[in-house]
């Protein structure tokens, strides 16, 4: 008998003396709610776009050529058949039509438009393939030009 109680003593002690803590969360403490902006995205205006492009150019023949889609990152492939140069910091003389790359995709409209272009980083696979030395400024947005 004394064998058997050895045996089952443990198993008792544990069920009896296990108990149910729970943990209350009364309130919530958010430590990054200044840095999480969630669907917020910063477009710089027109001064801001044009201090930090390589280069500016006023179009109005502009159109998507390729885009990616499936695998990986989506980037997007303009041409720039016709325009005039406003700023350069690299090129000193430009030859059109030339490509550019995009992360986002862009709403083109027919009416002549600023285009901020940057120095391509990145992208160094179909930069050789389609020619592409610039890339859109992350943060301009398309904007008319005014006459």
């Amino acid at each position: 008998m004394k064998g058997r109680l050895l045996y089952f003593l443990p198993i008792f002690l544990v069920i009896f003396s296990c108990e149910k803590k729970e943990i209350r969360t009364e309130h919530e403490i958010d430590l990054f709610a200044d840095e999480r902006q969630e669907g917020k995205a910063y477009v710089m205006n027109e001064q801001e776009c044009f201090n930090a492009s390589d280069m500016v150019v006023s179009t109005a023949g502009m159109k998507l050529v390729d885009s990616s889609s499936g695998r990986g990152k989506s980037f997007f492939i303009y041409k720039i058949n016709s325009g005039e140069v406003l700023k350069t910091t690299r090129d000193s003389i430009v030859n059109f039509p030339f490509q550019i790359v995009s992360a986002q995709r862009l709403k083109l409209k027919k009416d002549p438009m600023y285009v901020y272009l940057k120095k391509l980083q990145g992208y160094r696979f179909i930069a050789e393939e389609k020619h592409l030395k610039y890339q859109w400024l992350k943060g301009a947005s398309v904007y008319p030009v005014k006459k």
